[in-house]
């Protein structure tokens, strides 16, 4: 599998709705961060869903390589 493009070395703070389902980008490749646009087709990758239990803000991964997807676990601070 390849490794995904960083899309940003930040997380994405997200107002998520209760109820309402996400798919985030895993390959960094979407126009829609940090949503999936379907960029990821012809590659290893695909897009995970997040279903918001309630609604708040999130802070969804930007750099790709977090352990806790689709969310930020502070990955991005360890990057090149």
């Amino acid at each position: 599998m390849s490794d995904p493009t960083v899309a940003q070395k930040a997380p994405y703070p997200i107002e998520v709705e209760a109820g309402k389902k996400y798919f985030w980008c895993a390959c960094g490749k979407s126009a829609r961060q940090p949503f999936c646009d379907g960029s990821h087709e012809g590659t290893d990758f695909t897009p995970m869903s997040y279903s918001a239990e309630e609604s708040r803000t999130l802070y969804f991964c930007g750099c790709k390589y977090t352990k806790g997807a689709p969310l930020c676990d502070g990955s991005h601070n360890s990057l090149d």
